[in-house]
């Protein structure tokens, strides 16, 4: 750390430096420091000075995520932006926010509740996950569903370069098509692109109720019950299937469960919950929960999902994408007692579960491959690690990505970041 920190100390104050240990790092990002800058300003001399000394930089919020995707090729620095984390702006009246890339979701919800307004994710983490974080790994969750995913929010966007030089796009309303759409580029990126130093979001009215409609059983019944409300005009939220494990967990016995949830005015919401009820059939069980119950249940699964990292042990998490008509089929061939979620209009979701060999791994990557050649001609879906044990990620492919665009990625990635030092090696192909 002495030689990274010695030259760092001309750039930031003392004050911004620190050793590893000031972050839950991964066993493979043995940094040298870890570097807190406070304005962008002190972000683009980091940079510059990283760029200089050719050090390879990874750059993170809160951590919360460090140990998903790839790797690596190694690194010299973390650029943490845990402490760029102000509010720039809140237009209440055009409904969007511009803040830091380090505010974390948590510390901002409750203030857009004053004005009855919320940005519409549910990310993994949420006690700790920064806005910068949430864009740089596409983290939307459950409530994709109704407000779609990070790319259809995000309006406005600053980064710094790997050179230290501050690129902009977008705006602070949401009509603005100025520039090119970085914003889309650099969601899901992980850090390979840039540093992440200010975001604009458009924001949502908080609704007056909201209900949440659960139903368990067998596995056809529950898959035929998705079906039935996938093709109705009712507009849930968040819908999502679950495993008989995560609905064991959340206390509603060993059987798939189809989780649905409703807000609008008390009246509408209402409404939708009782023609749900009506489509529930004999071989179903079903509640209806509001007030607290409603928004536990909620909490509860994405905990049980994404615990502290003291409480997930051995255990492997991973995303996954196929067919939402396929999400059934595939939970069934899950390991026992596998936590999984699958939102059941997108097809994308989360399993956790206690693999310990790459043939563990792939054998549930051949399913989903499987599952969607037959739920859709042409369709390969992937299943990416986010979380394993380091000897799990050294011995097979974590990103399993199948697609053609790889060369695109590549191309960008020379353009963003020619001399290959912004989180090297932990990206698709090793970007």
């Amino acid at each position: 750390m002495a030689n990274v920190a010695a030259i760092l100390g001309d750039v930031v104050e003392g004050d911004r430096i620190f050793s590893p240990t000031s972050l839950h790092l991964p066993e493979f990002l043995p940094a040298e420091a870890v570097v807190y800058p406070t304005t962008e300003a002190e972000l683009a001399a980091v940079m510059a000075c990283a760029h200089q000394h050719r050090w390879r930089v990874v750059p993170t919020g809160s951590g919360s995520k460090l140990a998903w995707g790839g790797i690596g090729a190694g690194v010299d620095l973390i650029v943490s932006t845990a402490r760029l984390n102000q509010v720039i702006d809140h237009a209440v009246g055009d409904m969007t926010l511009t803040a830091q890339a380090g505010a974390k979701l948590a510390d901002l919800a409750p203030l857009l509740a004053q004005h009855n307004q919320f940005l519409a994710v549910d990310p993994a983490y949420p006690d700790r996950a920064t806005l910068g974080g949430i864009v740089a790994t596409a983290d939307t969750g459950s409530l994709r569903q109704r407000y779609g995913g990070l790319r259809d929010m995000l309006i406005g966007i600053s980064f710094v370069r790997y050179d230290g030089q501050v690129a902009k796009a977008g705006g602070r309303v949401v009509k603005n098509v100025a520039g090119y759409d970085l914003m889309k580029l650099l969601t899901g990126s992980y850090g390979t692109l840039g540093v992440i130093a200010q975001l604009t979001f458009r924001l949502y009215p908080r609704q007056e109720a909201s209900k949440t409609v659960v139903a368990t059983g067998t596995a056809d019944a529950v898959a035929a019950l998705a079906g039935e409300l996938r093709r109705s005009p009712l507009t849930p939220v968040s819908f999502d299937l679950l495993s008989p494990a995560l609905a064991n967990a959340l206390g509603y016995g060993e059987q798939f469960a189809v989780l649905a949830r409703f807000q609008s005015i008390a009246a509408g919401v209402d409404e939708q919950v009782q023609a749900l009820s009506a489509l529930v059939g004999a071989s179903l069980t079903h509640q209806i929960l509001g007030d607290d119950e409603d928004e536990n249940i909620w909490a509860a699964a994405g905990k049980a999902l994404f615990p502290q990292p003291e409480a997930a042990g051995q255990t492997v998490l991973a995303k996954v994408g196929l067919p939402s008509d396929r999400a059934i089929a595939w939970l069934a061939q899950l390991p026992s007692g596998s936590l999984a979620r699958i939102h059941a209009s997108s097809g994308l979701g989360t399993v956790r579960w206690a693999a310990t060999t790459a043939e563990d791994v792939e054998k549930l990557r051949f399913t989903v491959a499987d599952l969607s050649r037959a739920g859709v001609e042409g369709t390969s879906g992937y299943l990416t690690l986010l979380e394993a044990p380091l000897s799990l990620k050294q011995s097979v492919d974590v990103w399993g990505y199948g697609g053609n665009a790889l060369s695109v990625m590549k191309a960008l990635k020379a353009q963003f970041d020619p001399g290959n030092s912004l989180s090297p090696g932990r990206f698709v192909g090793g970007l």
